[in-house]
């Protein structure tokens, strides 16, 4: 299998935070301070960075590169760690297995704290690749090597 490709690398920002915020009062006022980010933001980069991998493995193998490729499940999530506000969340995607009209990719996620590396989130994502051609999107081989 390929080695993990980063897909995905973005720093987390106040509007991907929870919306329990500690309020501190600082200079004459209160200001909040948002800290753990919503799981949703990290899912919604999970599923960006999968098909990021998913895309890149196709063209590397040489397959289907007109299929239009779609998530049809997320057959795996597990929450390591939690995501900080501010932290620099990378995204890595590798191949898991190839099927005739589908890939799974693995998608490991660390948060950058300073000098610390935290592996923070894992996950695994099915794509499918569709033909935009047909009304209801059939699934199209995608021409790489099933693994069993």
């Amino acid at each position: 299998m390929s080695e993990p490709y980063l897909a995905i690398s973005v720093v987390m920002m106040p509007r991907d935070a929870n919306p329990n915020a500690n309020v501190v009062a600082v200079a004459g006022g209160a200001y909040p301070v948002y800290s753990t980010i919503f799981g949703g933001v990290i899912l919604s980069h999970i599923d960006l960075a999968g098909a990021v991998g998913a895309r890149r493995e196709i063209q590397l193998r040489g397959g289907n590169t007109a299929a239009l490729i779609v998530t049809v499940a997320v057959n795996r999530v597990e929450f390591k760690q939690p995501v900080l506000v501010g932290d620099v969340v990378k995204l890595y995607a590798s191949p898991v297995r190839f099927g005739r009209t589908s890939l799974t990719m693995h998608i490991h996620v660390v948060a950058e704290r300073g000098c610390e590396v935290i592996p923070v989130t894992e996950a695994e994502v099915v794509y499918v690749g569709v033909d935009p051609a047909t009304a209801d999107r059939r699934p199209t081989p995608l021409g790489l090597p099933a693994t069993p």
